[in-house]
C-alpha cells in the first residue's frame, strides 16, 4: 500500500483544485444538514405540541383544523359538571376553553405595519392544561392585553423590540397593551399570541369559541367521547391533542418530502460535477499511475490511494459545513403555516452530513479511478 503521506501530498499538488472539491462537496453536505434540520424540526415541534393527556372537544368535521371549529360558549361548564376525574390544581378543573383566530397584528399606523398572525383567545384556565408555558416577562393578559410567544416576533418578521411589554398593538380595530412574553419550548404555541377570550369573542364579532382543551386525571378519553355522543345537540367531536398535532405532521409530510427530493436532485448534480473534475484530474495522471505499477504497486492499492485523496478532500469539506451550520443555522427560528420551529444541529445530523460526504466521495471516485487505471501498462506509460 502506498503511505498515506503520498495521499495529502497529492491533495495539496494544485491548490485551486482541492479548494473546489472542497467548497463544492462542503455545499452539498451543507444542504443535507438543513434538509435534515428542517424535517427534523418540522416534525418535531408538531409532535411534540400535543399531550397524551389532553382532550380536544370542538365542532364535528373540524378535527383536522380547530380554528374552523365553533362550538357553543355553554360547552365547557356542560362538559365539567358531565365528565368526573378530569385534573385538578388548587380546586380548580383543567378545562380551558379557548379561541383559535388566524387574524392581522397591527404594529404601528400604517398599512404596511400590519402582519398576519395566530392569535389564542384564552383564560386562566388555560395554564391548567399547558403546563409547558412559562412567563418570562410581565403577566398573564387580562381585559384589553395580550400576551406574545417568545418566537412571535420571528414568525411576523419583525424585531422583538416590536413586540416588548407595554407596546401597544391593534387587532382588528381593537387597541390592546402588551402584558407580558411567554415560552412553551418545542411547540407551536411560541409563535402565538394569547389574549382574553371575551377580547378574541368581539374581535371575531362571534359568541361562540373554538373548542375546549380538558386535562385528563383517572377520567380517559373514552369518558370525554361518550359526553360528545349523548350531547348530539351540541355536535361535538373529541380528539386527543397528541393526535391532532400528529395529524397536522402528517399534512405537512409532503412539504418534507419535497425538501429532501430537492436536496437529492443537487446531490445527484453535485456527483456528475464531482466526477467530471476527478476524470480530468485523473487524465492527467495515468502515466504517474503506471510508473507506481512498473516498481511493484498494484492497481488495488493506487485505487484506495486515489479513493484516500477524496476521503480526505471529503472530510474537509463535512468540517467546513459543519462549522457553517453550527455558525449560522444552529438556532435560527423557521416560520410555517402554524408557528415557528428551531433549526437544530444535532449530532446525528452531523454524523449525516460526514456519512453523506463520505458516500459522495466513494461515489464520485471509483469510476474515474477505474478509467485513470484500466490501460494497459504498456500504453499507460506511453500515454501523454
Amino acid at each position: 500500500m502506498l503511505p498515506l503521506s503520498y495521499a495529502v501530498r497529492n491533495l495539496f499538488r494544485v491548490p485551486a483544485r482541492l479548494l473546489q472539491i472542497v467548497l463544492g462537496g462542503g455545499l452539498v453536505i451543507l444542504l443535507l444538514m438543513l434538509a435534515a434540520a428542517l424535517s427534523e424540526g418540522m416534525d418535531g415541534v408538531l409532535r411534540s405540541s400535543g399531550s397524551e393527556k389532553n382532550i380536544i372537544v370542538l365542532g364535528t368535521g373540524s378535527e383536522e383544523s380547530v380554528e374552523r371549529s365553533e362550538i357553543k360558549a355553554s360547552v365547557p361548564s356542560e362538559l365539567e359538571a358531565a365528565v368526573s376525574g378530569l385534573e385538578e390544581v388548587l380546586g380548580r378543573v383543567a378545562v380551558s376553553p379557548e379561541i383559535h383566530y388566524n387574524g392581522l397584528l397591527t404594529l404601528g399606523d400604517g398599512p404596511g405595519d400590519s402582519r398576519q398572525a395566530l392569535f389564542r383567545g384564552v383564560t386562566p384556565a388555560a395554564l391548567l392544561v399547558h403546563p409547558e408555558v412559562r412567563l418570562v416577562e410581565g403577566t398573564f393578559p387580562r381585559a384589553g392585553e395580550i400576551m406574545v410567544g417568545r418566537l412571535a416576533a420571528h414568525r411576523l418578521g419583525v424585531g422583538e423590540a416590536a413586540l416588548k411589554p407595554g407596546t401597544q398593538v391593534k387587532v382588528g380595530s381593537t387597541t390592546l397593551r402588551i402584558s407580558g412574553i411567554f415560552q412553551a419550548p418545542g411547540t407551536v404555541m411560541e409563535a402565538e399570541l394569547w389574549a382574553d377570550l371575551n377580547d378574541l369573542r368581539a374581535i371575531g364579532q362571534r359568541d361562540t369559541i373554538s373548542c375546549v382543551v380538558v386535562r385528563l386525571d383517572s377520567a380517559t378519553f373514552d369518558d370525554v367521547e361518550v359526553f360528545t355522543l349523548q350531547r348530539l345537540d351540541l355536535e361535538l367531536a373529541a380528539i386527543r391533542e397528541s393526535d391532532y398535532y400528529a395529524k397536522l405532521a402528517a399534512f405537512y409530510t409532503p412539504l418534507r418530502i419535497m425538501t429532501w427530493v430537492t436536496a437529492g436532485l443537487v446531490v445527484a448534480g453535485a456527483v456528475f460535477g464531482g466526477m467530471n473534475t476527478l476524470y480530468a484530474a485523473f487524465a492527467s495522471r495515468v502515466r504517474e499511475m503506471a510508473t507506481l505499477q512498473a516498481v511493484g504497486y498494484s492497481r488495488k492499492a493506487l485505487a484506495f490511494s486515489l479513493l484516500q485523496e477524496s476521503l480526505l478532500a471529503s472530510l474537509l469539506g463535512s468540517l467546513f459545513a459543519a462549522v457553517i451550520a453550527l455558525a449560522f443555522a444552529d438556532g435560527l427560528s423557521v416560520p410555517f403555516s402554524i408557528g415557528t420551529f428551531l433549526l437544530r444541529i444535532t449530532p446525528g445530523i452531523l454524523g449525516l452530513g460526514v456519512l453523506g460526504g463520505l458516500t459522495l466521495a466513494i461515489i464520485g471516485t471509483l469510476p474515474p479511478a477505474w478509467t485513470c487505471l484500466r490501460p494497459e501498462l504498456p500504453a499507460a506509460l506511453r500515454s501523454a
